[in-house]
């Protein structure tokens, strides 16, 4: 016989929301051993960009960059075959350019997908991101905002911020 009571439940669910909740902000900053300027191509460039954008394991078939406000940003992650069951699998992410200051910040609304499950895995999240130079490294601090969790979606938003911090290692990786 369980010891739990029926509002065990409901107190695991509202446990499941509160953890959620704390993700709807993530912050992450890195220093990186470059010039401004190429820290920023990496970040603006499709083909600098496809080269680290995503976690390991993963490839962008598809980048597309429109960097003027209310211009389109559009990356596509595959799962490449050392993710097994996985492989094949596309996560699009489209976004809108709100805020550009050139090699200084650049802001964008964006949703991210499971492809083939679109209704039900959506991620909207607002990206922000901010450079500054000093001695010749650049520093960048990433500022997500999560605003729409998708149903099915969940564990997904829950391991964003591992996807981030994975994908800013590559980016470190092409940097040096």
């Amino acid at each position: 016989m369980s010891d739990r009571s029926p509002t065990d439940h409901e107190s695991d669910d509202t446990m499941i929301l509160q953890l959620f909740k704390k993700t709807k902000n993530l912050d992450l900053e890195r220093t990186y051993r470059a010039p401004i300027e190429t820290v920023w191509r990496a970040w603006t460039e499709p083909d600098m960009l496809r080269q680290w954008w995503g976690p390991e394991k993963t490839f962008v078939p598809e980048c597309e960059v429109d960097l003027s406000i209310g211009g389109r940003i559009y990356i596509v992650m595959e799962a490449g075959e050392e993710m097994g069951k996985y492989q094949g699998t596309r996560w699009p992410m489209a976004g809108t350019f709100t805020q550009i200051d050139d090699r200084a910040r650049l802001t964008y609304d964006a949703r991210s997908w499971t492809e083939g499950e679109e209704e039900g895995s959506t991620i909207e999240h607002v990206n922000d991101i901010t450079l500054t130079e000093r001695d010749g490294q650049t520093h960048v601090q990433l500022h997500i905002t999560i605003t729409n969790i998708g149903a099915k979606a969940k564990m997904a938003a829950f391991g964003m911020k591992w996807g981030y911090k994975a994908q800013l290692d590559k980016l470190e990786k092409l940097l040096s």
